[in-house]
């Protein structure tokens, strides 16, 4: 893509928010909710005319499982 502006960045995970004339605006909702299930996150960096970088970390196991395993 081209980028994301500023202003737009802090909305791009919630629900229904597109810049695109024909987006639903759920693409990234949902995958930041599948994500937060799984207990990883997700950062993008981006820059407006140049592109965007989408990071997503996730456990090897859930934090939950992990803790249950070592008691």
């Amino acid at each position: 893509g081209c980028g994301i502006s500023p202003e737009n960045l802090e909305k791009i995970f919630e629900p229904f928010f597109s810049s695109k004339r024909h987006g639903t605006g759920l693409g990234l909702a949902v995958s930041f909710g599948i994500i937060q299930k799984h207990e990883g996150k997700i950062k993008v960096t981006s820059e407006a005319g140049k592109g965007s970088r989408f990071m997503v970390q996730l456990p090897i196991l859930p934090v939950s499982t992990a803790i249950a395993l070592n008691r």
